[in-house]
């Protein structure tokens, strides 16, 4: 049994090697793209055009970013039988995929809380046009 166990574990690190490129690269991104991009949007003018504007290039970054937060949730998913495991040799690993789940919930989360908040600015703007324009 501790043989078969250990058989596991070492196949599981060498799952984790191949699934932690896919970790990486969305790490990267999040860290160098998103994170930065997200803070552009905390700031929205106060023209309803302008926020118009704001929204139609969020949409666009929110394609992007979403496909990567997909790409990182299913990297994830692959690594859910982890959980299983408590040994000391898989310690570093659990450590590690703790580390990306932790930053991808949290860059996810902000992406959707920005998506709400501008959609809500620009709805409350296009009362507020319509209110003044009647």
């Amino acid at each position: 049994m501790l043989s078969n166990k250990r058989i596991q574990e070492l196949e599981l690190v060498m799952e984790f090697e191949k699934v932690e490129e896919c970790f990486k690269e969305v790490s990267s991104w999040i860290e160098n793209v998103g994170r930065k991009r997200l803070k552009e949007t905390i700031n929205l003018d106060d023209s309803l055009e302008m926020l118009l504007q704001a929204q139609k290039q969020f949409r666009e970054f929110d394609l992007v970013a979403s496909e990567y937060c997909r790409r990182g949730q299913e990297a994830l998913k692959k690594m859910d039988r982890w959980e299983d495991f408590a040994s000391v040799d898989v310690h570093s690993y659990r450590i590690k995929l703790q580390t990306y789940r932790d930053q991808l919930e949290e860059f996810c989360t902000q992406l959707d809380e920005n998506r709400h908040r501008i959609c809500e600015t620009v709805r409350l703007y296009e009362f507020f046009d319509k209110v003044r324009q009647g």
